[in-house]
Protein backbone atom coordinates (compact mmCIF):
# COMPACT_ATOMS: atom_id res chain seq x y z
CA UNK A 1 0.00 0.00 0.00
CA UNK A 2 1.25 3.49 -0.90
CA UNK A 3 2.22 5.47 2.19
CA UNK A 4 0.85 8.97 2.77
CA UNK A 5 3.13 11.57 4.43
CA UNK A 6 0.28 14.10 4.20
CA UNK A 7 -2.00 11.81 6.20
CA UNK A 8 0.73 11.20 8.77
CA UNK A 9 1.03 14.97 9.27
CA UNK A 10 -2.75 15.21 9.60
CA UNK A 11 -2.74 12.49 12.27
CA UNK A 12 -0.01 14.33 14.17
CA UNK A 13 -2.06 17.53 14.05
CA UNK A 14 -5.01 15.56 15.39
CA UNK A 15 -2.93 14.27 18.31
CA UNK A 16 -1.90 17.87 19.04
CA UNK A 17 -5.52 19.06 18.95
CA UNK A 18 -6.72 16.23 21.21
CA UNK A 19 -4.17 17.03 23.90
CA UNK A 20 -4.63 20.80 23.46
CA UNK A 21 -8.30 20.49 24.41
CA UNK A 22 -8.09 17.56 26.85
CA UNK A 23 -5.51 18.86 29.28
CA UNK A 24 -6.66 22.47 29.67
CA UNK A 25 -9.27 21.57 32.32
CA UNK A 26 -6.81 21.94 35.19
CA UNK A 27 -5.49 25.42 34.28
CA UNK A 28 -9.05 26.62 33.59
CA UNK A 29 -10.53 25.14 36.78
CA UNK A 30 -9.72 28.07 39.16
CA UNK A 31 -11.29 30.56 36.74
CA UNK A 32 -14.35 28.34 36.24
CA UNK A 33 -14.54 27.89 40.01
CA UNK A 34 -14.65 31.66 40.48
CA UNK A 35 -17.13 32.25 37.64
CA UNK A 36 -19.61 29.61 38.79
CA UNK A 37 -18.88 29.80 42.56
CA UNK A 38 -18.22 26.06 42.78
CA UNK A 39 -17.16 23.98 45.74
CA UNK A 40 -14.16 21.67 45.27
CA UNK A 41 -16.34 18.60 44.71
CA UNK A 42 -18.29 20.40 42.00
CA UNK A 43 -15.04 21.64 40.44
CA UNK A 44 -13.92 17.99 40.42
CA UNK A 45 -17.03 17.23 38.40
CA UNK A 46 -15.55 19.13 35.41
CA UNK A 47 -12.93 16.46 34.56
CA UNK A 48 -15.53 13.84 35.53
CA UNK A 49 -17.89 15.12 32.82
CA UNK A 50 -15.06 15.00 30.25
CA UNK A 51 -13.38 11.68 31.01
CA UNK A 52 -16.51 9.66 31.75
CA UNK A 53 -17.22 9.95 28.01
CA UNK A 54 -14.25 7.65 27.36
CA UNK A 55 -16.03 4.91 29.27
CA UNK A 56 -19.14 5.44 27.17
CA UNK A 57 -17.49 5.84 23.77
CA UNK A 58 -14.34 3.72 23.52
CA UNK A 59 -15.71 0.22 22.91
CA UNK A 60 -18.68 1.19 20.68
CA UNK A 61 -16.36 3.25 18.47
CA UNK A 62 -14.50 0.08 17.48
CA UNK A 63 -17.72 -1.48 16.17
CA UNK A 64 -18.92 1.67 14.37
CA UNK A 65 -15.54 2.16 12.68
CA UNK A 66 -15.89 -1.26 11.06
CA UNK A 67 -19.34 -0.27 9.75
CA UNK A 68 -18.92 3.38 8.72
CA UNK A 69 -15.17 3.68 8.14
CA UNK A 70 -12.30 5.60 9.68
CA UNK A 71 -12.92 8.90 7.90
CA UNK A 72 -16.58 9.12 8.95
CA UNK A 73 -15.79 8.44 12.60
CA UNK A 74 -12.89 10.93 12.53
CA UNK A 75 -15.16 13.64 11.13
CA UNK A 76 -17.82 12.80 13.72
CA UNK A 77 -15.28 13.15 16.53
CA UNK A 78 -14.20 16.53 15.15
CA UNK A 79 -17.84 17.61 14.84
CA UNK A 80 -18.52 16.76 18.49
CA UNK A 81 -15.54 18.92 19.49
CA UNK A 82 -16.57 21.88 17.30
CA UNK A 83 -20.22 21.94 18.36
CA UNK A 84 -19.52 21.45 22.06
CA UNK A 85 -16.79 24.16 22.14
CA UNK A 86 -18.91 26.71 20.33
CA UNK A 87 -22.07 25.84 22.24
CA UNK A 88 -20.37 26.87 25.47
CA UNK A 89 -19.04 30.10 23.95
CA UNK A 90 -22.64 31.01 23.09
CA UNK A 91 -24.31 29.80 26.30
CA UNK A 92 -21.76 30.08 29.09
CA UNK A 93 -23.63 28.54 32.01
CA UNK A 94 -22.47 25.73 34.26
CA UNK A 95 -25.01 23.12 33.01
CA UNK A 96 -24.07 23.84 29.39
CA UNK A 97 -20.37 23.69 30.30
CA UNK A 98 -20.80 20.22 31.83
CA UNK A 99 -22.77 18.98 28.81
CA UNK A 100 -20.17 20.49 26.47
CA UNK A 101 -17.32 18.83 28.38
CA UNK A 102 -19.03 15.44 28.05
CA UNK A 103 -19.37 15.77 24.27
CA UNK A 104 -15.83 17.12 23.97
CA UNK A 105 -14.68 13.98 25.78
CA UNK A 106 -16.84 11.80 23.54
CA UNK A 107 -15.30 13.39 20.47
CA UNK A 108 -11.80 12.82 21.82
CA UNK A 109 -12.65 9.18 22.60
CA UNK A 110 -13.75 8.63 18.99
CA UNK A 111 -10.56 10.21 17.66
CA UNK A 112 -8.27 8.28 20.03
CA UNK A 113 -9.71 4.94 18.90
CA UNK A 114 -9.46 5.52 15.14
CA UNK A 115 -6.22 7.47 14.58
CA UNK A 116 -3.74 4.85 15.82
CA UNK A 117 -4.69 2.25 13.16
CA UNK A 118 -4.81 5.12 10.65
CA UNK A 119 -1.26 6.12 11.61
CA UNK A 120 -0.06 2.54 11.09
CA UNK A 121 -1.64 2.42 7.63
CA UNK A 122 -0.54 5.90 6.50
CA UNK A 123 3.01 5.66 7.82
CA UNK A 124 3.64 1.98 7.18
CA UNK A 125 3.87 -0.89 9.63
CA UNK A 126 7.66 -0.90 9.48
CA UNK A 127 7.72 2.70 10.76
CA UNK A 128 4.82 2.42 13.23
CA UNK A 129 6.96 2.31 16.38
CA UNK A 130 8.82 5.45 15.31
CA UNK A 131 5.62 7.34 14.49
CA UNK A 132 3.99 6.18 17.74
CA UNK A 133 6.79 7.75 19.76
CA UNK A 134 6.53 10.89 17.63
CA UNK A 135 2.77 10.99 18.28
CA UNK A 136 3.35 10.79 22.04
CA UNK A 137 5.76 13.72 21.77
CA UNK A 138 3.26 15.75 19.73
CA UNK A 139 0.58 14.94 22.29
CA UNK A 140 2.81 16.27 25.07
CA UNK A 141 3.49 19.41 23.00
CA UNK A 142 -0.24 20.11 22.72
CA UNK A 143 -0.66 19.74 26.48
CA UNK A 144 2.37 21.99 27.01
CA UNK A 145 1.10 24.71 24.67
CA UNK A 146 -2.55 25.04 25.68
CA UNK A 147 -1.93 26.57 29.16
CA UNK A 148 0.18 29.29 27.55
CA UNK A 149 -2.54 30.04 24.99
CA UNK A 150 -5.06 30.19 27.84
CA UNK A 151 -2.79 32.49 29.87
CA UNK A 152 -2.27 34.77 26.87
CA UNK A 153 -6.01 35.04 26.23
CA UNK A 154 -7.07 35.81 29.81
CA UNK A 155 -4.39 38.49 30.17
CA UNK A 156 -4.99 40.14 26.78
CA UNK A 157 -8.79 40.04 26.54
CA UNK A 158 -9.65 42.26 29.53
CA UNK A 159 -7.45 45.02 28.02
CA UNK A 160 -8.70 44.51 24.44
CA UNK A 161 -9.67 47.66 22.54
CA UNK A 162 -11.69 47.93 19.38
CA UNK A 163 -8.75 49.49 17.55
CA UNK A 164 -6.24 46.84 18.61
CA UNK A 165 -5.67 43.29 17.43
CA UNK A 166 -8.77 42.37 15.42
CA UNK A 167 -8.73 38.70 16.44
CA UNK A 168 -8.38 39.55 20.14
CA UNK A 169 -11.16 42.12 19.76
CA UNK A 170 -13.37 39.45 18.15
CA UNK A 171 -12.70 37.07 21.04
CA UNK A 172 -13.40 39.83 23.54
CA UNK A 173 -16.77 40.46 21.87
CA UNK A 174 -17.74 36.82 22.38
CA UNK A 175 -16.34 36.09 25.85
CA UNK A 176 -17.98 37.92 28.78
CA UNK A 177 -15.76 40.52 30.42
CA UNK A 178 -15.99 38.57 33.68
CA UNK A 179 -15.25 35.21 31.97
CA UNK A 180 -12.40 35.78 29.47
CA UNK A 181 -11.41 32.10 29.78
CA UNK A 182 -14.45 31.20 27.67
CA UNK A 183 -12.49 32.47 24.64
CA UNK A 184 -10.19 29.46 24.88
CA UNK A 185 -13.05 27.22 23.74
CA UNK A 186 -13.82 29.50 20.80
CA UNK A 187 -10.17 29.19 19.71
CA UNK A 188 -10.29 25.40 20.19
CA UNK A 189 -13.46 25.19 18.12
CA UNK A 190 -11.77 27.14 15.31
CA UNK A 191 -8.77 24.79 15.43
CA UNK A 192 -10.99 21.71 15.17
CA UNK A 193 -13.05 23.35 12.39
CA UNK A 194 -9.88 23.86 10.33
CA UNK A 195 -8.91 20.22 10.93
CA UNK A 196 -12.45 19.14 9.96
CA UNK A 197 -12.10 20.84 6.57
CA UNK A 198 -8.63 19.35 6.02
CA UNK A 199 -9.88 15.85 6.86
CA UNK A 200 -13.01 16.26 4.72
CA UNK A 201 -10.95 17.01 1.59
CA UNK A 202 -8.23 14.44 2.31
CA UNK A 203 -8.42 11.03 0.68
CA UNK A 204 -8.18 8.28 3.27
CA UNK A 205 -6.69 4.86 2.54
CA UNK A 206 -8.74 1.81 3.42
CA UNK A 207 -7.68 0.92 6.95
CA UNK A 208 -7.60 -2.84 7.43
CA UNK A 209 -7.48 -3.54 11.14
CA UNK A 210 -4.90 -6.08 12.22
CA UNK A 211 -6.02 -8.96 14.40
CA UNK A 212 -4.65 -7.24 17.50
CA UNK A 213 -6.52 -4.00 16.68
CA UNK A 214 -9.95 -5.45 15.95
CA UNK A 215 -12.69 -5.26 18.58
CA UNK A 216 -14.60 -8.54 18.63
CA UNK A 217 -18.17 -9.36 19.64
CA UNK A 218 -19.85 -8.81 22.99
CA UNK A 219 -19.42 -12.49 23.86
CA UNK A 220 -15.64 -12.00 23.83
CA UNK A 221 -15.99 -8.82 25.91
CA UNK A 222 -17.94 -10.71 28.58
CA UNK A 223 -15.46 -13.58 28.42
CA UNK A 224 -12.54 -11.23 29.00
CA UNK A 225 -14.25 -9.55 31.93
CA UNK A 226 -14.24 -12.94 33.65
CA UNK A 227 -10.44 -12.92 33.52
CA UNK A 228 -8.48 -11.75 36.56
CA UNK A 229 -5.71 -10.47 34.27
CA UNK A 230 -8.13 -8.19 32.42
CA UNK A 231 -9.37 -6.67 35.68
CA UNK A 232 -5.83 -6.19 37.01
CA UNK A 233 -4.78 -4.13 33.99
CA UNK A 234 -8.12 -2.39 33.51
CA UNK A 235 -7.73 -1.05 37.06
CA UNK A 236 -4.09 -0.34 36.22
CA UNK A 237 -5.06 2.01 33.36
CA UNK A 238 -7.75 3.48 35.62
CA UNK A 239 -5.04 4.09 38.23
CA UNK A 240 -2.63 5.69 35.76
CA UNK A 241 -5.09 8.18 34.26
CA UNK A 242 -6.40 8.89 37.76
CA UNK A 243 -2.82 9.56 38.86
CA UNK A 244 -2.05 11.87 35.96
CA UNK A 245 -5.29 13.84 36.03
CA UNK A 246 -5.53 13.69 39.81
CA UNK A 247 -2.42 15.85 39.97
CA UNK A 248 -2.38 18.01 36.83
CA UNK A 249 -6.06 18.99 37.12
CA UNK A 250 -5.50 20.47 40.58
CA UNK A 251 -2.05 22.12 40.16
CA UNK A 252 -3.39 25.64 39.51
CA UNK A 253 -6.02 25.40 42.25
CA UNK A 254 -3.49 23.98 44.71
CA UNK A 255 -0.99 26.80 44.12
CA UNK A 256 -3.75 29.39 44.36
CA UNK A 257 -5.24 27.89 47.54
CA UNK A 258 -2.05 27.39 49.54
CA UNK A 259 0.32 30.04 48.12
CA UNK A 260 -2.01 32.63 46.56
CA UNK A 261 -0.27 32.10 43.20
CA UNK A 262 -2.06 33.45 40.13
CA UNK A 263 -3.74 30.55 38.29
CA UNK A 264 -3.73 32.52 35.03
CA UNK A 265 0.05 32.91 34.97
CA UNK A 266 1.97 30.82 37.52
CA UNK A 267 -0.60 28.03 37.68
CA UNK A 268 -0.82 27.79 33.88
CA UNK A 269 2.98 27.88 33.61
CA UNK A 270 3.54 25.04 36.09
CA UNK A 271 0.75 22.99 34.48
CA UNK A 272 2.50 23.40 31.12
CA UNK A 273 5.83 22.36 32.65
CA UNK A 274 4.16 19.19 33.96
CA UNK A 275 3.67 18.11 30.33
CA UNK A 276 7.13 19.29 29.34
CA UNK A 277 8.48 17.06 32.09
CA UNK A 278 6.47 14.15 30.75
CA UNK A 279 7.86 14.72 27.25
CA UNK A 280 11.43 14.72 28.58
CA UNK A 281 10.67 11.56 30.53
CA UNK A 282 9.48 9.88 27.33
CA UNK A 283 12.81 10.64 25.67
CA UNK A 284 14.79 9.21 28.59
CA UNK A 285 12.42 6.24 28.84
CA UNK A 286 13.14 5.29 25.22
CA UNK A 287 16.78 4.74 26.18
CA UNK A 288 16.19 3.17 29.59
CA UNK A 289 13.78 0.58 28.20
CA UNK A 290 16.73 -0.80 26.22
CA UNK A 291 18.70 -1.20 29.44
CA UNK A 292 16.17 -2.30 32.07
CA UNK A 293 13.31 -4.73 32.49
CA UNK A 294 10.10 -2.77 32.02
CA UNK A 295 8.85 -3.79 35.46
CA UNK A 296 12.00 -2.43 37.10
CA UNK A 297 11.72 0.82 35.14
CA UNK A 298 8.05 1.21 36.03
CA UNK A 299 8.68 0.55 39.72
CA UNK A 300 11.61 2.97 39.87
CA UNK A 301 9.66 5.83 38.26
CA UNK A 302 6.71 5.21 40.59
CA UNK A 303 8.96 5.43 43.68
CA UNK A 304 10.47 8.64 42.33
CA UNK A 305 6.94 9.89 41.61
CA UNK A 306 5.86 9.26 45.21
CA UNK A 307 8.86 11.31 46.42
CA UNK A 308 8.12 14.17 44.02
CA UNK A 309 4.41 14.21 44.89
CA UNK A 310 5.28 14.40 48.60
CA UNK A 311 7.63 17.31 47.92
CA UNK A 312 4.95 19.09 45.89
CA UNK A 313 2.22 18.69 48.49
CA UNK A 314 4.20 19.21 51.68
CA UNK A 315 7.51 20.86 50.74
CA UNK A 316 6.58 24.53 50.44
CA UNK A 317 6.04 26.93 47.55
CA UNK A 318 9.45 26.82 45.86
CA UNK A 319 9.57 23.06 46.16
CA UNK A 320 6.07 22.74 44.64
CA UNK A 321 7.11 24.79 41.60
CA UNK A 322 9.86 22.24 40.93
CA UNK A 323 8.19 19.05 42.13
CA UNK A 324 4.96 19.23 40.09
CA UNK A 325 6.85 19.28 36.74
CA UNK A 326 9.20 16.62 38.14
CA UNK A 327 6.16 14.47 38.91
CA UNK A 328 5.09 14.91 35.27
CA UNK A 329 8.50 13.54 34.31
CA UNK A 330 7.85 10.50 36.52
CA UNK A 331 4.50 9.74 34.84
CA UNK A 332 6.15 9.34 31.43
CA UNK A 333 6.76 5.58 31.56
CA UNK A 334 3.70 4.64 33.64
CA UNK A 335 1.05 4.47 30.92
CA UNK A 336 3.15 2.63 28.30
CA UNK A 337 4.50 0.39 31.08
CA UNK A 338 1.10 -0.70 32.39
CA UNK A 339 -0.39 -0.96 28.89
CA UNK A 340 2.39 -3.08 27.41
CA UNK A 341 2.59 -5.33 30.48
CA UNK A 342 -1.15 -5.87 30.17
CA UNK A 343 -1.13 -6.69 26.46
CA UNK A 344 1.85 -8.99 26.95
CA UNK A 345 0.07 -10.82 29.77
CA UNK A 346 -2.81 -11.99 27.57
CA UNK A 347 -2.25 -14.41 24.71
CA UNK A 348 -5.24 -13.49 22.50
CA UNK A 349 -8.09 -11.04 21.88
CA UNK A 350 -5.69 -8.10 22.06
CA UNK A 351 -7.97 -5.74 20.12
CA UNK A 352 -10.92 -6.24 22.43
CA UNK A 353 -8.62 -6.16 25.45
CA UNK A 354 -7.16 -2.83 24.27
CA UNK A 355 -10.68 -1.46 23.92
CA UNK A 356 -11.49 -2.51 27.47
CA UNK A 357 -8.28 -0.92 28.70
CA UNK A 358 -9.22 2.34 26.96
CA UNK A 359 -12.39 2.49 29.04
CA UNK A 360 -10.10 2.58 32.06
CA UNK A 361 -9.45 6.22 31.09
CA UNK A 362 -12.53 6.96 33.22
CA UNK A 363 -10.01 7.03 36.08
CA UNK A 364 -9.45 10.61 34.93
CA UNK A 365 -13.11 11.24 35.79
CA UNK A 366 -13.35 9.46 39.14
CA UNK A 367 -10.10 10.37 40.93
CA UNK A 368 -10.20 14.20 40.54
CA UNK A 369 -13.89 14.15 41.50
CA UNK A 370 -13.13 12.10 44.63
CA UNK A 371 -10.24 14.45 45.47
CA UNK A 372 -12.63 17.39 45.29
CA UNK A 373 -15.04 15.72 47.71
CA UNK A 374 -12.23 14.95 50.17
CA UNK A 375 -10.81 18.44 49.64
CA UNK A 376 -14.09 20.04 50.70
CA UNK A 377 -14.01 18.02 53.91
CA UNK A 378 -10.37 18.21 55.03
CA UNK A 379 -8.48 20.29 52.45
CA UNK A 380 -7.32 19.93 48.83
CA UNK A 381 -3.80 18.93 49.88
CA UNK A 382 -5.15 15.85 51.62
CA UNK A 383 -7.63 15.13 48.85
CA UNK A 384 -4.71 14.91 46.41
CA UNK A 385 -3.14 12.29 48.69
CA UNK A 386 -5.61 9.88 47.06
CA UNK A 387 -3.04 9.61 44.27
CA UNK A 388 -0.78 7.67 46.65
CA UNK A 389 -3.28 4.79 46.37
CA UNK A 390 -3.24 4.78 42.56
CA UNK A 391 0.56 4.95 42.54
CA UNK A 392 0.67 2.10 45.04
CA UNK A 393 -1.56 -0.04 42.82
CA UNK A 394 0.69 0.47 39.79
CA UNK A 395 3.72 -0.33 41.93
CA UNK A 396 2.01 -3.60 42.91
CA UNK A 397 1.59 -4.37 39.19
CA UNK A 398 5.31 -3.77 38.67
CA UNK A 399 6.03 -6.30 41.44
CA UNK A 400 3.65 -9.09 40.40
CA UNK A 401 3.44 -8.77 36.58
CA UNK A 402 4.40 -11.94 34.72
CA UNK A 403 4.21 -11.07 31.01
CA UNK A 404 4.55 -13.83 28.43
CA UNK A 405 6.83 -11.57 26.43
CA UNK A 406 9.40 -9.39 28.18
CA UNK A 407 10.84 -6.25 26.66
CA UNK A 408 14.10 -6.85 24.81
CA UNK A 409 17.15 -5.05 26.21
CA UNK A 410 20.73 -4.85 25.00
CA UNK A 411 21.50 -7.54 27.55
CA UNK A 412 18.87 -9.97 26.22
CA UNK A 413 20.42 -12.97 24.53
CA UNK A 414 18.94 -13.94 21.18
CA UNK A 415 17.63 -17.49 21.15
Amino acid sequence: MKRSPVLVIMVMLTFFAISFLTNIIGPIMPAANESFHMSLWLAGFLPFAFFIAYGVGSLPTGYFTDIYGTKSITLLGMLFAIISCWLFTLIHTLPVYLISLFFMGLGMALLQVVINPLLRTAGGEEHYSFFSVMAQMIFACGSFGSPYVYSYLVTKLPAAESGGDKFISLLASVAPATMPWVAFYLVSGIMFAILFVIIAITKFPKVELKEDERVEGLAIVFELFRSKTVWVYFIGIFAYVGTEQGVVVWISKFLETYYNASPDTIGAHISALFWAGQALGCILGMFLIKLLDQRVLLGAFIILGIIMLSCALFGGYEMALFAFPAFGFCTSVMYPGVLSLGLNSLSKHHGTFAGILCTGIIGGAIIPFAEGIIGDMIGLKYGMCLVYLTLGYMFWIALVAKPFIKNKTIFTKDK
